[in-house]
């Protein structure tokens, strides 16, 4: 049996716990301490915390609240928003975080990533590469909630990353976030033969066969939103996670 990470990411908001559509129409999901305590329960791998908020609003992370995530969290738990400097990655690791999470601050100062990986170790580092398919199909790495283009290609950015020292990427789908449309499968094959650290699959999950597919594509852990936030069909809020029975089941015990 091969045991692959299946990771809630839960998305902070005005300091509440929100779900997007397409890095969209952010709507209110509840309290992330509530959250993270049935989580607890759930037996997760990991947790991945990120404000959505602190880049655009030109801010560093709210580390009292981080801290308060942090201690209630049983499980590993990975932070990514407003990080600018190793001062404030060494302040997250005090507070509990186990891995940091680079999106805008490793487009613009990408020596964060090697400075932060040589005080850490890389295995802590994470670089996320947010990206969007044009009307061509070309796949251009995107900033800052989604709404700024590096015009970077998707494979040439994880490499970079990857030389840069990250040690983990996440790679999400913005026209698949929220969307339940599954994976894209292409996408994580290419990333995951073009790099040699393992590679996080988000983005349009709706079912665990969907985390079946990311794996066989390449991908090395899967990780949802919506997916773990919401009871379909109608979308009620509902903190949930497939129960590891079904998990071995769907998943392990079949890659």
């Amino acid at each position: 049996m091969r045991r692959i990470r299946v990771i809630p990411v839960l998305l902070l908001h005005r300091g509440g716990l929100y779900k997007t559509v397409k890095f969209n129409k952010p709507n209110y999901v509840g309290d992330p301490i509530n959250a993270i305590k049935i989580f607890n329960e759930k037996e997760i791998d990991e947790i991945v915390i990120l404000d959505i908020d602190a880049s655009r609003e030109n801010r560093g992370p709210n580390f009292e609240q981080i801290a308060e995530l942090a201690g209630e969290a049983f499980i590993p738990l990975a932070y990514g928003g407003g990080i600018t400097d190793l001062e404030q990655i060494k302040k997250l690791f005090l507070t509990g975080v186990e891995k940091v999470i680079l999106n805008h601050s490793a487009f613009s100062q990408p020596t964060l990533i090697s400075d932060a990986a040589k005080r850490v170790g890389s295995q802590s580092v994470v670089a996320s590469i947010d990206y969007k398919k044009n009307f061509f199909g070309k796949a251009t790495v995107y900033i800052s909630n989604g709404t700024t283009s590096t015009k970077q290609k998707v494979l040439d950015y994880a490499r970079k990353m990857v030389d840069y020292g990250a040690g983990e990427l996440i790679l999400n789908s913005i026209e698949r976030d929220g969307t339940y449309n599954g994976y894209d499968l292409e996408m994580i094959e290419m990333v995951s033969k073009a790099v040699s650290v393992p590679v996080v699959a988000v983005g349009g999950a709706s079912k665990v066969e969907d985390f079946r597919l990311a794996v066989e594509a390449g991908a090395s852990a899967v990780a949802a939103g919506s997916m773990f936030v919401y009871q379909r069909p109608h979308n009620a809020v509902l903190i949930n996670y497939p129960n590891q029975a079904i998990l071995k089941q769907e998943i392990f015990d079949r890659i």
